[in-house]
């Protein structure tokens, strides 16, 4: 059975409950995410259920499904997810607070056959998100249950002011859930594709020959990447550094290309 790369499923979770609990977390249990180089601003988690051999509660292991302490202080949580038809052997709070980014990356371990399934239910999902997989926005609403293959390219931007909460559940595979993921919900709308502040910035710097000798003069890499964020900035197109740097280091001859007269 081939799956596909998203799938909203027929999973219905109690979402006042769900914030409830939410609110209940304290600031001083949000911890950063462990891969730190993956994104800039604020990406911190609460862990509610993780393996026990884990390196830290927020990271992927193999071992038991471990129940931590949120879980275990508070029965909202368990209330909110005993009905659901799935085996969970993990499941965190991810918070990607205003402005915030996680930068395109692949989650590889997801991509073996017998993997774990990786759901996300938004608890919090302020209009102005941005969740790309495959370049494609994923249109989730508060309240609703998706698979993503995250073994995939996949971003997060937050534009928004306020921040965006996911509940992540990773399961084991199932008759069921395969099921549901090839099945998805009839109601489920298109995704969007979108062109990134950077693809848009390279396209109106190749139609404006002042900008484009504006970046041609400025020989000094760090130079560049300063003035390319600054005017970028400033036409409503902000970008990071890492996304800059990535593309040049990924096309350096295309990216140079674009400069010469």
């Amino acid at each position: 059975m081939s799956r596909p790369a998203f799938s909203r499923l027929p999973v219905a979770v109690d979402l006042p409950l769900l914030l409830q609990a939410l609110a209940a977390i304290d600031e001083d249990q949000w911890h950063g995410h462990f891969n730190s180089a993956y994104y800039a601003g604020d990406w911190s988690g609460v862990a509610l259920i993780s393996a026990t051999d884990a390196l830290t509660e927020l990271s992927p292991g193999r071992g038991q499904p471990q129940l931590r302490a949120p879980w275990l202080s508070d029965g909202r949580w368990q209330q909110a997810l005993r009905d659901l038809p799935l085996e969970i052997v993990s499941a965190r709070l991810l918070r990607l607070g205003p402005g915030g980014q996680i930068h395109e990356h692949r989650d590889y371990d997801l991509g073996s056959p017998n993997a774990d399934l990786r759901l996300h239910i938004p608890l919090l999902s302020p209009p102005r998100v941005d969740f790309l997989l495959g370049g494609q926005r994923m249109p989730m609403q508060a309240g609703e249950c998706w698979f993503l293959d995250l073994s995939r390219p996949h971003r997060v931007d937050n534009h928004d002011h306020l921040p965006r909460v996911h509940l992540v559940l990773d399961c084991r595979p199932g008759a069921w859930l395969e099921q549901a993921i090839v099945d998805g919900v009839a109601t489920t709308p298109s995704p969007g594709v979108t062109v990134d502040a950077l693809e848009a910035f390279q396209r109106l710097v190749a139609a404006d020959p002042v900008l484009a000798m504006t970046l041609q003069g400025l020989r000094d890499n760090e130079s560049f990447i300063v003035r390319t964020l600054e005017l970028a900035a400033e036409r409503g197109l902000p970008f990071s550094r890492e996304e800059l740097q990535a593309a040049m280091r990924q096309g350096r001859r295309q990216w140079n290309e674009q400069w010469s007269a």
